[in-house]
């Protein structure tokens, strides 16, 4: 593995990169945003034992988008060779990573599939080529992993309208928050800081009856996997606010290589 040419390539991007053992929570190789002293750094967590056969390499570097799309090659601890790709770059006040499918062969095919299904025909047909990887065009807004799709015709019961909702990924993820989410479908869960994904409602009285403080874990009530729509002020840490004058329908990037619900 070689270090200072992996420097290099994130140097050209504006961004720093450290080569680490993995942290107590994960086993095996991935990829994070950590701080340090000088602010946001890509940390490859590496096994001692898989640094050897690893072999890290650019596929495209675009220093307009900084953005890179990394191509990691290694023998994970069962002796197995496994490929995966990772689209590094910069989104409006922070640095992200994220993994994408291993067909894609430079940034743009990257985004594009990081896009959710079935979407980007539509971005080619309607919008114009220098405007179909900004965060609002005909098509849809971005904030982050989640798109909003304008659907000015849909009508929302004012008794279902929910207001200032949580979009979560699960796994821990700081939520966006909307002003107004009108939902329907999907599947009911519980949702609290120890089970970020959410658990069935048998669950839920299963842990409640071993767990003699359980009921104290501030469980929140969500639906996984539903037909959202939402309206109003969108707003998270991260990112600009943005302001959605009618209901869009709400979709989570199709990123690879995490287990990810979509829980509301």
């Amino acid at each position: 593995m070689e270090t200072n040419n992996i420097e290099r390539h994130f140097a050209r991007i504006g961004a720093r990169v450290e080569i680490v053992a993995p942290r107590r929570f994960r086993a095996g190789f991935g990829i994070d945003i950590v701080h340090d002293s000088r602010g946001e750094i890509f940390s490859l967590e590496v096994p001692e034992n898989e640094r050897p056969g690893l072999e890290v390499s650019p596929l495209e570097v675009r220093k307009d988008l900084r953005h890179l799309l990394l191509l990691v090659r290694r023998v994970n601890q069962d002796g197995e060779r496994e490929k995966d790709k990772y689209l590094c770059g910069h989104d409006e006040r922070h640095w992200f990573v994220a993994g994408v499918e291993n067909g894609a062969t430079n940034v743009q095919t990257a985004m594009e599939a990081l896009r959710p299904d079935g979407v980007t025909p539509t971005v080619n047909r309607f919008v114009r080529a220098k405007d179909r990887f900004r965060r609002k065009n005909e098509v849809f807004v971005r904030q982050g992993e989640w798109f909003f799709f304008p659907q000015p015709d849909v009508e929302a019961p004012r008794s279902l309208i929910l207001r200032n909702e949580p979009l979560s990924r699960g796994l821990g993820s700081k939520p966006h928050w909307c002003e107004e989410v009108y939902r329907f479908g999907g599947e009911a869960v519980y949702v609290c800081t120890r089970y970020p994904r959410g658990v069935t409602y048998k669950e839920y009285c299963e842990i409640l009856e071993k767990e003699a403080k359980a009921s104290n874990w501030q469980w929140r009530s969500m639906r996984r996997d539903a037909r959202v729509y939402a309206r109003g002020r969108i707003s998270h840490p991260d990112h600009k606010t943005i302001v959605l004058p009618v209901w869009h329908e709400v979709h989570m990037n199709e990123e690879h290589n995490v287990g990810v619900v979509f829980l509301d």
